[in-house]
C-alpha cells in the first residue's frame, strides 16, 4: 500500500514538473522578450537606492499608475488632454483611433504587464491611461518651450511659473525607467494632433530639447527611439572609442591597476576636458587624459543608474554608460580627486562638496557588471603603460613620498638646500685648492 501511494506520489510530481515546463517552453519565453525595452527594476538593483527608480511626482505608463502619493497629477493630465484637443480642433476618435492601430505593440514593450491591463476591459483602459499620459507629456513639453499660452498664468504645471517650479521634478521622473512611455505612442499623438505623421527624428529631437539642457543635441542614429530615457542615452553616446595600442615590444599593457586621478597627475598626467560630450570621447594620448565633462545636479545619480539599470536588462544597448561610470568611480578616488578633475574643467559640481562628488560615484558603481574587455580598457591600458615608464615611476615616487603633505615637502625643501650646501662648499673647497695651490708654483 505504502509503494503504490509512493508511485502515485511520484506520478503526480512528474506531472506537475511537466506542465510547468509546458509553460517554460522556448518559442514562448522567446515572445516574452521580444520587443520588450521597458522594464521593472529588479529587487536587487533598486534595494541599492530605491528613491533613484521612483517617480516622486507623476506616473507615466502602467508600472506606477495609481501610486497613492502620483493621484494628485491625474487631475493635470486631464486639463492637459483638453487643452491640446481644443488646440488641435480635432475630436478624440481620432486620437483613440490612432492609438488603438498599435496597442499591441505599446502593450508588448512593456515586460509583465499585469493582469488589469488585459483582456477588453484592461485593453481599452491601457489605450486610455496611454492616451492621457501621451498629451500630458506633449502639453508638459510645449509648456517648456515657453508656449503654453492657453493656460492661465497662475496655472501650477503649465503656466511660467509652473514651468519653473514643478516641471523640473516632472523631467526628474522622466528618467525612470519604471516610468517611461514608447514614443511611437507619441509619434501617433502628433500625427492625429496636426494630420500628418511625423519623421522619427522630429519625434527623437522634440523629447531630447525638453529632456536635455545641452545647447546643441544629436541623436545617434535616425530611428525613432524607444522611449525618452532611450533618446537621452544615445544622445549622449557618438563616435568611435579608442583603439587598443601596442607597446614596443607588440604586447598589450595590463589594466589590472587602475589609478586615482591624483596618481596620475603625480607620474605626469595631465587632465583635459574633450571636446565634445560623448561618453564614447574619452582618450589617453602624449601624457594627456581627455575626458567628456560632466555636470553632476540632483538629477545626475537617477540619470546614470537608470540608464545603467536599462542597459543591465536590454541586451540590445551595450554597457557603454556603465563603463563611463566604472571608469569614473575608478580614478576618484576621494574628493582630492575631485577638486582635481574640477579645476581641469571635466567634473561641474553643482550637489555641494568634493566629498558628496565622490560619494556619489562610489555609490552608483555598487554591483557593477561588465565584459573582461569592457569599451573604455584601451584607455586604461594606455595610461598605464605611460604610468609604468622608468621616469614616469621615479616622479610618481617622488611625489607620493615627499609631497603629500606640508611637513614632507618641507622636510624634501631642506634636504635639497642642504644637498646644494654641500655641493657648493664642496666645490668652494675644491676651488680654493687649486687656487692655493696654483698661487705656490
Amino acid at each position: 500500500m505504502t509503494a503504490a501511494g509512493g508511485s502515485d506520489d511520484k506520478l503526480a510530481l512528474v506531472r506537475q514538473v511537466e506542465k510547468t515546463l509546458d509553460k517554460a517552453d522556448v518559442s514562448v519565453q522567446a515572445l516574452r522578450w521580444h520587443g520588450r525595452s521597458i522594464y521593472r527594476v529588479p529587487a536587487h538593483i533598486k534595494d541599492l537606492n530605491p528613491k533613484a527608480y521612483k517617480p516622486q511626482v507623476v506616473s507615466l505608463g502602467p508600472f506606477h499608475h495609481g501610486d497613492p502619493e502620483l493621484v494628485p497629477m491625474e487631475e493635470h493630465k486631464r486639463r492637459a488632454l483638453q487643452h491640446l484637443l481644443q488646440r488641435a480642433k480635432r475630436p478624440l476618435q481620432e486620437f483613440v483611433a490612432g492609438v488603438e492601430e498599435v496597442a499591441e505593440q505599446l502593450e508588448s514593450v512593456y515586460l509583465d504587464l499585469g493582469s488589469e491591463w488585459c483582456g477588453v476591459v484592461g485593453r481599452m483602459r491601457f489605450l486610455e491611461m496611454m492616451i492621457v499620459d501621451g498629451c500630458f507629456l506633449l502639453e508638459v513639453m510645449r509648456a517648456a518651450r515657453n508656449t503654453g499660452d492657453d493656460y492661465a498664468p497662475d496655472d501650477p504645471v503649465f503656466s511660467h511659473h509652473g514651468v519653473l517650479c514643478m516641471v523640473p521634478y516632472i523631467r526628474r521622473d522622466i528618467l525612470m525607467l519604471e516610468n517611461q512611455v514608447p514614443l511611437l505612442l507619441l509619434q501617433k499623438l502628433v500625427a492625429a494632433e496636426t494630420g500628418k505623421p511625423p519623421k522619427d527624428d522630429v519625434i527623437n529631437m522634440m523629447v531630447l530639447r525638453f529632456m536635455s539642457s545641452l545647447s546643441w543635441l544629436r541623436v545617434t542614429g535616425s530611428s525613432l527611439g524607444l522611449h525618452p530615457l532611450d533618446v537621452l542615452r544615445r544622445s549622449m553616446l557618438y563616435g568611435p572609442y579608442q583603439a587598443s595600442q601596442q607597446d614596443e615590444k607588440g604586447h598589450v599593457p595590463e589594466t589590472n591597476i587602475i589609478r586615482s586621478a591624483v596618481e596620475l597627475r603625480q607620474a605626469g598626467i595631465r587632465f583635459k576636458k574633450s571636446d565634445s560630450d560623448s561618453l564614447q570621447n574619452l582618450r589617453f594620448w602624449h601624457g594627456v587624459l581627455n575626458i567628456p565633462a560632466v555636470s553632476v545636479d540632483d538629477s545626475t545619480e537617477y540619470m546614470f543608474l537608470n540608464m545603467m539599470a536599462f542597459e543591465r536588462l536590454h541586451a540590445e544597448t551595450g554597457k557603454d554608460v556603465t563603463a563611463f561610470v566604472f571608469f569614473m568611480d575608478n580614478i576618484i578616488k576621494s574628493a582630492k580627486d575631485v577638486a582635481l578633475l574640477r579645476r581641469s574643467g571635466i567634473i561641474q559640481n553643482a550637489v555641494g562638496s568634493d566629498e558628496a562628488v565622490a560619494k556619489l560615484f562610489a555609490s552608483m558603481s555598487k554591483d557593477i557588471v561588465l565584459k573582461p574587455e569592457g569599451a573604455l580598457n584601451a584607455v586604461h591600458r594606455a595610461a598605464n603603460a605611460y604610468c609604468n615608464k622608468r621616469w614616469n615611476k621615479w616622479r610618481a615616487n617622488i611625489f607620493h613620498n615627499y609631497f603629500r603633505s606640508p611637513t614632507s615637502l618641507l622636510n624634501f625643501l631642506a634636504a635639497v638646500i642642504a644637498l646644494v650646501m654641500i655641493i657648493t662648499r664642496t666645490a668652494y673647497t675644491i676651488m680654493c685648492y687649486y687656487q692655493l695651490k696654483a698661487a705656490d708654483y
